[in-house]
């Protein structure tokens, strides 16, 4: 079985990588707020995106990372591309 990422590890991610806005609660339910509500711009999601991909040996074009809009999709994404590395390795 491939190895799958958390929502926990998304937001991790998000903390290390680009900080929290004043005001913004991670620790509660973010899956269905975007990025844009959350305070985080197209390079703060490239940047927590190629983080997870790294941390996850796992290759995901950069261009993927501009089309998502919610944390929910980035996990989404990147447990995709595990399930994929798991099926080919």
């Amino acid at each position: 079985m491939a190895r799958t990422i958390t929502m926990e590890d998304v937001k991790r991610a998000l903390r290390e990588g680009s900080g929290v806005d004043a005001g913004v609660d991670l620790d509660r339910d973010v899956h269905e707020k975007t990025f844009r509500d959350l305070g985080y711009d197209s390079l703060a999601v490239l940047e927590t995106g190629l983080r997870l991909s790294r941390e996850n040996d796992v290759d995901i074009d950069d261009e993927v990372f501009t089309d998502l809009e919610t944390p929910q999709q980035l996990l989404e994404q990147v447990n995709h591309a595990l399930a994929a590395k798991g099926a080919i390795a």
